[in-house]
């Protein structure tokens, strides 16, 4: 079972020919609503996914509360430990250019409520060889109670170190699946402007150092991870992108169900690879992230 403790928002997504340059205004083409958040898209990829997953997070008691939900709701993820508490929802403000890429600004909201003892409460619901993952959208000192609880209990925890927090490199080191960019990585591993072989240097080197097992995902590159004293490549699909707000979530979300229902580590990834690949095809964090099936077809 996977246990995703995170966050939960709306996105309000508006598309552009490109993105607008500091101090700059651009016409927009279009505007849409989309359920987001890093925690519940984790939980909504490894839901499709096919493992059995529950949500903990909180939402306001606003207009957004309901969409927000109602992706995960729909795929039979379990919300019972997601709290509605006064105030807003988390959002997302996204402005994705033509080619893909994107720019963001989360507003916590219900978000920053989430506190030690819903930390500690998750955990102790969990039962060793149990999956907890985790992300970088609620308080700091709620990731580091969950990921010390859950070492005692036997969980084993997965942090994407994202967004890219004054608390990321502290955090990761406590976690025993790793998961960042290229960017997050270099704040890991305490070096900037690597190339690809300093990278993964860098990679093992950390591995050798902590034991954990770190994945560094690449974009159109693919993704590097050392694990078991060994450096594994993969690649996704080669796809000309939409949208690729949500991809990472697919990968992270993936990789977890991938290893929780006992695949092997390196089809664990390519798996993960091809979500994430998949998920480029289509706008939206939540609607772009593809079916067990529709990975299964590219496998």
């Amino acid at each position: 079972m996977i246990s995703v403790f995170g966050s939960i928002n709306m996105d309000l997504i508006a598309t552009t020919p490109r993105l607008p340059k500091p101090g700059e205004t651009v016409a927009g083409t279009g505007f849409s609503t989309a359920a987001g958040g890093k925690g519940a898209n984790q939980a909504l990829a490894a839901r499709r996914a096919g493992s059995v997953v529950k949500m903990v997070g909180a939402v306001g008691q606003d207009e957004f509360a309901a969409p927000a939900l109602a992706l995960l709701d729909a795929a039979g993820t379990d919300l019972s430990s997601v709290r509605h508490v006064t105030g807003s929802t988390g959002t997302a403000l996204i402005l994705v250019g033509g080619d893909g890429e994107n720019m963001i600004t989360v507003v916590p909201g219900a978000n920053g409520t989430i506190t030690v003892a819903d930390a500690a409460a998750t955990v102790d619901t969990m039962q060793p060889g149990d999956y907890l993952m985790l992300q970088l959208e609620v308080p700091a000192a709620a990731v580091e109670r969950a990921l010390t609880d859950a070492r005692t209990r036997g969980v084993t925890t997965i942090i994407n170190i994202a967004p890219l927090t004054a608390d990321a490199a502290r955090l990761g080191r406590a976690a025993d699946i790793v998961i960042a960019n290229e960017t997050e990585f270099e704040l890991l591993a305490g070096r900037n402007g690597m190339t690809a072989a300093m990278r993964e240097d860098a990679l093992m080197a950390l591995h050798r150092e902590t034991g954990q097992t770190l994945i560094v995902t690449l974009g159109a590159d693919g993704v590097i991870a050392a694990r078991g004293g060994q450096l594994h490549r993969t690649k996704g699909l080669h796809i000309t992108p939409v949208d690729t707000v949500g991809a990472g979530d697919t990968f992270c979300g993936y990789l977890a169900a991938s290893l929780d229902q006992g695949l092997d580590f390196e089809t664990s990834l390519r798996r993960a690879a091809i979500a994430g690949s998949l998920a480029c095809l289509k706008h939206g964090a939540q609607p772009s992230i593809p079916t067990a099936e529709e990975v299964a077809a590219h496998l």
